[in-house]
């Protein structure tokens, strides 16, 4: 299928062939027939993206300092790769979408195959997307008029925040779409409405749908304005729809109101208000969220958990249907807004358009019917992207199933560095695999994994996707014959581990399947020179980990206990596999204090001491924190062992105190073994030989990890 992609480095846009998306669990997968382009939004990201690295860092000043402090604990080479990386990846436009239902997830209610519904899916030609971000369309609205949806939502959201009444008077400034779409809205409450703009023709439109208007382009005063279609009185509520970096809109907006005026911020604009302005009259200052309650919430949008009716009236998805309600009973109009058709094959114009000086207000984006290209065609979910060229030597042919930021940032060019085989890559929605491909030379991208399971050519997969996939694509990857490279956790609770555990018993005997974690850390050059000293200290040894992790927001998933698994599980494994191979002795026991259910603390379980006693005497401590500050590295170890300290910091430094024959090792930049975990894995498939990390070792610290998570969760020493 085709696909409309932005580069964020040069702001080029791309009609991409990009493997069909498959339905996933509570989602709509839908066949394209319009798509609207938001010519505020994606005039903002194609210009963003043209801008020069300075105007680039102006326009991001927040993102400008977190690189400025990865720079300080983790070096400028790491830094500029991960941004560069970052900037690399492409951005799939557009969030106004119409078609037909070709398919249902599990879970989903109130759609069928069939239905002609509105979403917000991107400019592509099947999109798949979450139940309640799809609305079903009436009758007798056409394609064309549903496109307008979800930008109708967006205006429909800050007229509910501004609570406007009967009668009232409220100015509209900026007359886009949304802006052009709020006035209607405004008039079929029975509002008043005053639209300030600089262009006349959207003045003129205004006034078609009933509303005053100020030409600023003809030098008339706003306010002054607005307070005499107030009679003096000052306005009831303003709506800003504009888009400026001014904070001029909102001033004005202040000066207009009157006495406890309400003012919601739609647009973006500049925020340098004045507070006697506020002061004075009381005013209230509200910032809308895009489509309505719901957005960004992870249990609506993606698990498909709607609010109770009654408690939460309109919702993103029931403000979609109030506008598709509103466009049936003709009290809503688009059909003025429309300025522009393009195909989806001739999008570069449309976006030449947005960016241009041509006038336009609703550019609307045309699909292939099902005549034209059959669906079949379209639901293609593998795309080759090259032939690969045999040698006469048998390599490791990698398939790797997920394309996220760590896949293409660190661990494909790990494997590609290693000289592996890269055969294909697997993701769900298409675009991250379609991208890895093109980066990194894989032959097939695909959003079909059990395909790329079934790949001869694939005798060994690499899994990064979210980690409660983990254990179960590793189970089907060993059933399939393949060797298994899996991004940490091996599993994120026990009954997963019994799962995999079972698997393991059934395909041993006489089975070479080699299976491993990407523990990485264990072959950093650093820790290798550590367990080299090590190994001459027949004593107890005594290791102090201590992590800053950094806070994450309580909806990011890997804090998710059934998506994530948790910072332990999810990352704090990395901590206890690492002294697990340095004491190389199994772990005999634990404890575990954490501030979990602490008054005053979010979350807790990340925030966690962690005891560790192996059997041969040594102890261990990690102090897994992520109530620190980003400016502190993030991780250091200190090893006390026969009367001499070992301390690694960050893995750039490591120094030694008391070793006879060492002092330093320092590295021009960090080295956390991701690279030599990548290439120990490919030689021991290329060679027949052992796997890496001896599987006793795998499951132990698995086992392990999740029992101190679940002590860390739940307080318990």
């Amino acid at each position: 299928m085709r696909q409309i992609l932005q580069s964020l480095r040069t702001g080029a846009t791309d009609v991409a062939e990009v493997p069909a998306p498959a339905v996933q669990k509570r989602q709509v997968l839908i066949r394209t027939s319009r798509t609207l382009v938001s010519a505020g939004t994606e005039r903002m990201l194609v210009e963003f993206g043209q801008a020069s690295w300075i105007d680039k860092a102006r326009k991001e000043p927040e993102r400008v300092r977190a690189v400025l402090t990865k720079m300080s604990t983790d070096g400028v080479l790491p830094t500029i790769e991960a941004v560069f990386n970052k900037l690399d990846q492409p951005l799939p436009l557009g969030y106004c979408n119409v078609g037909v239902a070709l398919e249902t997830g599990i879970g989903v209610s109130g759609i069928v195959i069939g239905d002609r519904v509105a979403s917000n899916g991107k400019h592509a030609e099947v999109v798949s997307v979450p139940m309640n971000l799809c609305a079903k369309i009436p009758d007798n609205v056409s394609d064309d008029e549903a496109a307008f949806t979800v930008i109708g939502a967006i205006g429909l959201q800050g007229v509910r925040l501004a609570q406007p009444t009967l009668g009232e008077c409220v100015v509209v400034t900026g007359l886009g779409l949304i802006g052009l779409m709020t006035v209607q809205l405004l008039r079929a409450q029975g509002c008043q409405v005053l639209g300030i703009d600089p262009d006349p023709a959207k003045l003129a439109l205004a006034r078609g749908f009933g509303a005053h208007g100020v030409d600023l382009s003809a030098g008339e005063d706003p306010v002054a304005a607005a307070l005499a279609f107030s009679r003096g009185r000052g306005v009831d509520a303003v709506i800003i729809t504009a888009s400026t970096a001014s904070s001029e809109p909102v001033r004005q907006a202040a000066l207009m109101s009157r006495k406890r005026g309400r003012i919601v911020l739609v647009g973006v604009t500049g925020l340098e208000l004045s507070r006697a302005d506020f002061y004075e009259k009381e005013l209230t200052f509200q910032v809308s969220c895009s489509y309505g309650p719901g957005r960004y919430d992870p249990s609506y949008e993606e698990q498909g958990v709607d609010y109770p009716l009654g408690f939460v009236r309109w919702t993103e998805q029931r403000n979609f249907e109030a506008v598709l309600e509103m466009m049936s009973d003709r009290r809503l109009d688009v059909q003025p807004l429309i300025s522009h058709r393009f195909s989806i094959g001739d999008s570069a114009h449309a976006y030449d358009v947005v960016t241009g000086s041509t006038p336009s207000l609703g550019i609307l984006l045309e699909y292939p019917t099902a005549a034209e290209r059959p669906d079949a065609t379209l639901r293609e979910r593998t795309v080759r992207l090259r032939q690969h060229e045999t040698t006469g030597t048998q390599r490791a042919g990698i398939g790797f199933i997920g394309a996220g930021n760590y896949a293409t940032a660190i661990l494909i060019p790990a494997f590609k560095a290693a000289g592996a085989r890269l055969r294909s890559v697997a993701s769900n929605g298409g675009v991250s695999g379609l991208h890895a491909a093109r980066k990194f030379g894989i032959e097939l991208t695909t959003t079909d994994t059990p395909s790329l399971l079934a790949d001869p050519a694939v005798n060994a997969v690499a899994i990064a996707t979210r980690h409660d996939s983990h254990a179960r694509l590793v189970c089907d990857a060993l059933r399939a014959g393949k060797h298994v490279f899996v991004e940490k956790p091996l599993a994120i609770d026990l009954a997963e581990l019994a799962e995999l555990e079972q698997v393991l018993t059934e395909i041993d005997s006489g089975s070479s399947r080699i299976l491993m974690v990407g523990f990485n850390r264990r072959f950093a050059p650093q820790v290798l020179k550590i367990r080299e000293l090590l190994a001459g200290v027949r004593e107890p040894k005594a290791f102090i980990m201590t992590v800053n992790a950094g806070a994450l927001p309580g909806a990011h998933w890997a804090v998710d206990a059934d998506v994530g698994g948790g910072r332990i599980n999810g990352e704090g494994c990395h901590f206890i596999d690492l002294l697990r191979f340095l004491a190389d002795s199994p772990i005999a026991d634990f404890s575990v204090i954490s501030m979990a259910g602490a008054v005053g603390v979010a979350g807790g379980d990340d925030k966690a001491i962690i005891n560790l006693r192996f059997r041969d005497g040594s102890i261990g401590t990690i102090q897994y924190l992520a109530n620190g500050h980003r400016s502190f590295p993030k991780e250091r170890l200190e090893v006390f062992a026969g009367g001499r300290i070992l301390q690694l910091d960050n893995f750039r430094r490591l120094t030694g105190f008391g070793w006879p024959t060492f002092r330093r090792m320092n590295l021009w930049r960090q080295d956390k073994g991701q690279r030599g975990c990548a290439a120990a894995f490919v030689a021991a498939i290329e060679s027949s030989g052992p796997a890496p990390i001896p599987l006793h070792e795998l499951l132990e610290v698995t086992r392990v990890t999740i029992q101190v998570a679940a002590a860390a969760a739940s307080g318990s020493a």
